[in-house]
This record gives C-alpha cells, sequence and structure tokens, in this order.
C-alpha cells in the first residue's frame, strides 16, 4: 500500500563528545554502543521498518560515509541514501531531503530524525509519530517532538509551549537555549517546558514554503534543482551547488523565526546519547553503580563508564565516578563529571599529534 509518509534519518555527524569510540571515520552512529549487535544507525531503522515501507526511509549522511551506510543497511534502496558533499548543518540537508521528496510526491509528509538517539518505549515513539503525521497532513505546521523533562538538564534546548491546541498538541511559544542550572529548575516547576529532541514532522510543501518565507537563499539554491531530482543529474547539481548553502541549523533558519511551530509532548525513553554520561544513566549497573563487560573486574570503584575492545580484560581499583573507555588505539581515562571537556581533548590531541587521532 502506498504511503505519503517518508522518514528522513541524519546520520553524517561525527560524534565528537564520544571521542575516542566515535571517530570522524567511524561515527557513533555505526557503532554497536548499545552492544546489542545492532549500530545506532540500523536501531533507528528497525524503530521505522515495521511501521512504513523501506522504500520511504531515506539516509542523509556525508558523502565519506556511504561504504558504512551501504554496508549497514543494504536492503535500503541506494537512490534513498542522499550524499552530503560538505558538512553545512541541517538546514540545507534537510532542505535537500524535502525538495528531492516534494518532487517525487507532492503529497509527502516528512518524519526527521537523528540516527544516534535511543528511545526505549517505541510502540509509544510510533504512536506519537503517527499523531504528528495526521496533524501535519491536515494543518500547514511544523511539529516538533518535544521531550518531557525528567530533571533540570542544562545540556538541552527547551521548548516552551502554550495550550492544547488539538489532539495533544500544542503551539509552541519560544524555543530557549541551554539555561543555566536555576533556570532549568524554573523550567521543570513550571511544567509547560520541554526539551527539544530536534525530531521534527512537516509537509515538504510546508517546508518549502516556510524555507521561502525564512531562509529564501537555500529555498533558492535548492529550487533549481527540481528538474534533476530523482534522475541522473541530481548528483552533479548537488555536487555543484550543495557546497554553496549556508552552513546553518533547521532550528536557526525556520523554527525560531516560524508562527505555525507546534510541539508534541513525548514521554518515550528518549536519551540523544550526546555524551558518555548519557550512555551510563541507559545502560544496566552493577551494586556499586558501574557499567562494564564482565571482563572487568572492579575493586573499590564505583559509578564508572568502562568501555573496552571485545576480549580485552581489565582489573581496575580504586576509581570512582571516571569514563574510561579504550578503543584499541587511543586510551581515556577522564572523569565523568567533566566529560563536556572530552571534545577539547580530542581537538588538543589532534592539535598535537595528527589527523589520523581525530
Amino acid at each position: 500500500m502506498k504511503s505519503n509518509t517518508y522518514i528522513l534519518i541524519m546520520a553524517g555527524g561525527v560524534g565528537s563528545r564520544f571521542w575516542p569510540k566515535s571517530r570522524t571515520s567511524f561515527p557513533k552512529q555505526f557503532i554497536d554502543i548499545m552492544g546489542v549487535g545492532r549500530s545506532l544507525l540500523q536501531l533507528t531503522v528497525d524503530r521505522f521498518a515495521g511501521a512504513y515501507p523501506l522504500e520511504n526511509i531515506y539516509i542523509l549522511t556525508n558523502e565519506t560515509y556511504a561504504p558504512l551506510v551501504k554496508e549497514q543497511l543494504p536492503d535500503i534502496p541506494e537512490a534513498n541514501i542522499l550524499l552530503e558533499p560538505s558538512r553545512n548543518n541541517t538546514a540545507p540537508c534537510i532542505a535537500y531531503a524535502g525538495y528531492k521528496i516534494r518532487q517525487k510526491d507532492p503529497e509527502a509528509v516528512m518524519v526527521v530524525v537523528p540516527s544516534d538517539h535511543i528511545i526505549l518505549k517505541e510502540a509509544e515513539f510510533l504512536q506519537k509519530i503517527a499523531r504528528g503525521v495526521a496533524f501535519a497532513k491536515e494543518n500547514e505546521a511544523i511539529i516538533t517532538l518535544g521531550i518531557t523533562p525528567t530533571r533540570p538538564d542544562t545540556g538541552y534546548g527547551y521548548i516552551h509551549f502554550s495550550e492544547e491546541a488539538e489532539n495533544g498538541i500544542h503551539k509552541v511559544k519560544a524555543f530557549k537555549e541551554k539555561p543555566q542550572k536555576p533556570v532549568a529548575e524554573a523550567y521543570l516547576q513550571a511544567g509547560d517546558y520541554l526539551w527539544n529532541a530536534g525530531m521534527f514532522i512537516w509537509k515538504a510543501e510546508t517546508l518549502k514554503n516556510a524555507l521561502a518565507r525564512h531562509a529564501g537563499d537555500i529555498h533558492a539554491l535548492f529550487e533549481q534543482g527540481n528538474s534533476s531530482y530523482n534522475t541522473e543529474a541530481e548528483a552533479t547539481f548537488i555536487a555543484e551547488h550543495y557546497p554553496n548553502s549556508p552552513n546553518i541549523s533547521i532550528d536557526y533558519a525556520v523554527l525560531e523565526k516560524a508562527d505555525n511551530v507546534y510541539t508534541l509532548p513525548a514521554d518515550i525513553g528518549w536519551s540523544d546519547l550526546g555524551t558518555w554520561a548519557s550512555l551510563y544513566e541507559v545502560l544496566d549497573k552493577d551494586e556499586a553503580g558501574n557499567v562494564s563487560a564482565p571482563e572487568v573486574q572492579l575493586r573499590e570503584a564505583s559509578g564508572n563508564m568502562v568501555s573496552l575492545p571485545k576480549g580485552k580484560a581489565a582489573v581496575i581499583r580504586g576509581l570512582n565516578e571516571y569514563i574510561v573507555v579504550d578503543d584499541g588505539h587511543v586510551l581515556l581515562i577522564y572523569p565523568k563529571g567533566e566529560e563536556q571537556a572530552i571534545k577539547q581533548e580530542a581537538q588538543d590531541m589532534v592539535a598535537t599529534l595528527g589527523n589520523k587521532w581525530a
């Protein structure tokens, strides 16, 4: 049965906060971080594959990662793997996919999600997606899934929403930048704030109209390609024009300017897996709060996150609240509470020792 709903999975990031396990040549979306035999990208596709036809699932990634995508997702049509010739943030890549899909199906509704998030309540997630798709079909609406906050987290942007518009969907009042702790605590207490998870639903036509209204340069660039999309000329057009698109996120380009933005609150067991500590939160722990494989013997140690190559054992004593990661090339031993600095540590190592360590 033909479906007008299309899933766009963004898989072009480098996952620098998961260094050294996530490297530029093999970023975290391609890694079996959960230890279940499937990469985060594969798990994301699995999440949708039972509800939507594979021919409606698109993967957008950097051209560097084309072989990895094809290897991990052999059942996705090759024409559905969209390749960025340059990293220009999320607005251009979403625009490219949107204009291509609209050219194929003018009635298309797009669901845009990252490739590296964890969703533990998958049935609830798909119910929310279906509700958002139904609303988008009937309204000129930009919909974002908002995650019901469980703590005053300062690492996420927030969505301030107003009264219910329809079927649990609310009009967005404003997007808020990552707050300081007292502000995050006030948001949590207020009850009308959600975490911004970077998951969107809209008609392809709605996206086009929003870009024309709020990001005219992006609209003009990708509108030029209408005669090329879904033909042999598409790759040539993208190679020539895509690098000229502005480097800007979809949030700044459209969402923070538009007045037709809605949010759908969702309690779906979500984690963006943005850091080692966020992975630590969702994995099983021993009695001392350690996350590790059976080959790791921990003595007088608590609250640690230990990740070693398969087949490698370790004995660790007297270590508390640390991240220990060995990817076979780089060993990281770092205080868990200071993990936001890991990205800078990776950059410093590259600056000192060269790109092979990126």
